[in-house]
């Protein structure tokens, strides 16, 4: 089946929301948090040799996630109109992706993070010639992989560090010499479950 149709049949079946939490049992969020807003895009780029998830490679010095493999999107503006709008407009930021040149698919589950962001991740098609551009400030690199390889469930592992005193646990999705974790490899995951029923 065309990857892209495997994409679409994905959307079409049910699925539940996620959190960090998900294999970490023992550490539970804070009763009386308060969740912030955020929207994440999930740019899937059609070429011709077949289609690819562009990615970033977050700068060594932000305060949230330095150095981590991540989906472009940030957090809901008072300029956003909703939590899709977010995520277009710091793809637009982040990487140079124009707005117009994205195909809105649909919505994935939200995500919950330990560092208190609620994730919206928007599934996006870009079909046209584009050329990714790092911001300086936010973004150490822009890059991309199969599509094929983040729907292959076989291709995700469960791993652990020691975080703030705790060994946790996270799935992983290496690419090469990218290491793919966290909340966008288990972002990844949860799609690439879908696709594979």
């Amino acid at each position: 089946m065309d990857e892209i149709a495997r994409l679409l049949g994905a959307m079409q079946r049910p699925a539940g929301e996620s959190s960090d939490f998900d294999l970490n049992p023992g550490l539970q969020p804070s009763a009386g948090r308060v969740l912030r807003p955020a929207g994440v895009l999930v740019p899937v780029w059609t070429r011709p040799e077949g289609a690819r998830v562009i990615l970033t490679k977050r700068a060594s010095h932000l305060k949230h996630h330095p150095g981590q493999i991540s989906l472009p999107g940030g957090k809901v503006e008072p300029v956003d109109a909703s939590v899709q709008a977010a995520a277009l407009r710091e793809a637009m930021e982040e990487i140079a992706l124009p707005p117009a040149m994205v195909e809105v698919i649909g919505h994935l589950p939200v995500h919950e993070t330990v560092t208190g962001f609620s994730m919206t991740p928007v599934l996006g098609l870009i079909r046209d010639d584009f050329a990714p551009i790092a911001e300086a400030g936010e973004v150490e690199e822009v890059f991309s992989v199969p599509l094929s390889h983040v729907l292959n469930p076989a291709h995700y592992v469960i791993e652990r560090r020691l975080w703030m005193g705790q060994w946790r646990r996270y799935y992983a999705v290496p690419y090469g010499p990218y290491y793919i974790w966290g909340a966008t490899a288990r972002i990844l995951r949860g799609l690439a479950e879908r696709a594979a029923r």
